[in-house]
């Protein structure tokens, strides 16, 4: 079997008084064929530069257009002019056994122009071929017989089977990162595995805690409605989503218990009870994660690949009858694969304009979907009453009992006005009962915290809010000899509404949120997203709490997670800048999901 390395490249290096030889000259062809080949198979790929149409003359022979490609290797297969072929003359129809055959172009080299050979000795032969031609030659194969094109193992794109059966197999597919604040592609793939001649409906409900739809829901529902394909056909239904501009690192894509469903004919097949695709939040640009992706392909993986001699033409379905044959039809869809060059890009835009909007339109798209955030982002800045930090106030080496010390004056961001500021002492602690290696924050008395492994720094503070300048000074003095050389607070400062701000405070009251299921049935250590709806006001960022210890998970984007153990379980959801505003959720968590999704959740009381 041959090998598509061409590297690492070798030229003949000239110097005065060198014989050359047959081989010397061999050697400096092969390097300039070698690498042009090789750019061409870095650069362009295989596939059809132009041309290579193939049309049915006749019952029995074909027309194949000239044109030009790159095949596997990086070599030019040129057919310099229309040619007609009986199919039955072509390489390969004797071999045939099935009703679809590909056709198919490859490289072809061959000696030409015979010459006298004059310093030949008596070994050898009297006449040698002086050119060699290159061209090409068309064959056919089964297509059932086809191996799959082997591809690169890549990390891109993550994937969750949703159904599959003996005929049909459902999976999710999305890059496993995305760009915040970009829209990304969610696939449905169904594939025919099958021969058995049934139709498929299928559909579910994806959760999507930091993706948005267009009308601003999130969750999606997928399906199709009886489909029916061919054995190997594929059928691909998009969902496009934006990505919420949100400070997290990772989320998830949630099948919804109980909402996949699979039908063959009517009769069901098996499908995921219920699953999760996890994905990374980039701050990257599209560009810059596709680029990096493709990039991590090495010479090794390349090298690693057989070379594919040949370029894919068409498909052409046969009649057989017991002497003859007849060609039913020719199918070049999805058969042909083509290389886009640089001197086609001006027709390629063109022609494209007629199929896609240009750049301005679409950025006006982009910006009315995003202009609820922008009002919400907006609103808030006049609303926002409450704002959080973190301070420090140095002691020095010579620190003792009864010194008192002051931080920097401090702006709150608040405004001028009437402003309480709070602190609490915050430190890292290592006492079992609270948690290894967690930070925490006291507001009172550290002392009451303390214990007989760790000792915590006993300070009586002070805080003077400056009205007039929207800032504030924290005192602290010691209360014992301590051995620290900074004291670390956090300080959180509300603004009371006076005057013209109490309408906007009013404005809270007729505001409320409310979750889309408040009350859910699902099995131990399965994950739901808690969606939230607004009423009477923007979409803001909320917050989700565990109202008891040991009740599972809450994500900050509401993706909770069951514990192991059966019971009921309460969350909390608020404004993140406006607690006030707040509502409840239940999680009923048992063993074993319940066979009949009919079955109504008991009645829980809603708070909110």
């Amino acid at each position: 079997m041959s090998s598509n390395q061409l590297y690492p490249f070798e030229r003949n290096r000239y110097y005065p008084g060198k014989m050359l030889t047959s081989a010397d000259f061999q050697a400096e062809q092969n390097y300039h064929i070698n690498k042009g080949r090789f750019l061409n198979n870095l650069m362009y790929g295989r596939g059809i530069i132009c041309g290579m149409g193939v049309f049915s003359l006749d019952d029995q022979s074909v027309l194949i257009e000239s044109g030009a490609a790159i095949d596997g290797s990086g070599r030019n297969v040129i057919i310099d002019s229309s040619a007609v072929k009986k199919l039955s003359a072509i390489e390969g129809f004797d071999s045939l056994t099935g009703d679809v055959a590909r056709l198919k172009v490859r490289f072809r080299e061959q000696d030409v122009h015979s010459v006298y050979s004059v310093n030949h000795k008596e070994d050898d032969r009297e006449y040698e071929y002086n050119r060699i031609a290159e061209g090409y030659e068309l064959f056919l194969q089964d297509k059932s017989e086809l191996d799959d094109a082997p591809g690169f193992d890549t990390e891109f794109l993550t994937s969750e089977v949703m159904f599959r059966s003996d005929n049909y197999t459902g999976q999710i597919l999305m890059p496993s990162i995305v760009c915040k604040g970009r829209t990304v592609k969610i696939v449905l793939e169904i594939k025919k595995t099958g021969d058995e001649d049934v139709k498929l409906t299928c559909r579910g409900i994806l959760e999507t805690p930091v993706f948005v739809t267009a009308d601003g829901e999130h969750e999606i529902e997928i399906g199709a409605e009886d489909i029916s394909l061919k054995k190997d056909g594929v059928l691909r239904k998009e969902y496009w989503v934006r990505v919420e501009d949100t400070s997290a690192i990772e989320s998830e894509l949630i099948l919804r218990s109980g909402t996949a469903r699979a039908y063959e004919d009517e009769s069901a097949i098996n499908t995921a009870a219920h699953f999760s695709i996890r994905v990374r939040l980039s701050d990257a640009s599209p560009l810059e994660l596709v680029s990096r992706e493709i990039g991590k392909t090495n010479l090794e993986m390349i090298g690693a690949q057989l070379p594919d001699d040949s370029v894919p033409l068409a498909d052409i379905r046969l009649v057989r009858t017991s002497n003859s044959y007849i060609i039913d039809s020719i199918t070049e869809e999805s058969v042909k694969q083509y290389v886009m060059t640089p001197s086609q890009e001006l027709m390629r835009n063109d022609f494209m304009s007629y199929y896609i909007k240009p750049v301005e339109l679409m950025k006006q798209r982009e910006s009315a979907g995003t202009a609820r955030d922008t009002a919400y982002s907006s609103r808030r800045s006049e609303l926002s009453n409450i704002a959080t930090g973190t301070l420090e106030i140095p002691l020095g080496r010579n620190a003792r009992e009864g010194d008192i010390r002051y931080s920097g004056e401090i702006a709150h961001g608040l405004g001028q006005g009437n402003v309480y500021v709070d602190i609490g002492y915050s430190f890292v602690s290592d006492d079992p009962e609270m948690g290894a290696n967690q930070k925490s924050t006291i507001y009172g008395n550290p002392d009451l915290f303390s214990y007989n492994n760790q000792r915590l720094a006993d300070v009586e503070t002070a805080v003077k809010v400056l009205n007039e300048k929207g800032s504030f000074v924290v005192a602290a003095r010691l209360l014992r000899n301590v051995e620290y050389l900074v004291l670390s607070f956090r300080w959180v400062a509300i603004r009371f509404p006076s005057g013209d701000d109490m309408e906007l405070t009013e404005d809270y009251y007729d505001k409320s949120i409310s979750v889309d299921t408040p009350t859910v049935i699902m099995g131990t250590k399965e994950s739901h997203f808690f969606g939230v709806r607004f009423n009477n006001m923007k979409n803001v960022s909320v917050t989700y709490e565990l109202t008891a210890p040991a009740s599972g998970e809450i994500s900050s984007d509401g993706i909770y997670t069951a514990p192991a153990k059966e019971g009921v379980y309460e969350i909390r959801i608020y404004c993140t800048d406006m607690p006030v505003i707040c509502t409840y959720a239940y999680a009923i968590v048992r063993k074993k999901m319940l066979d009949d999704p009919a079955q109504a959740a008991p009645a829980v009381e809603d708070k909110g």
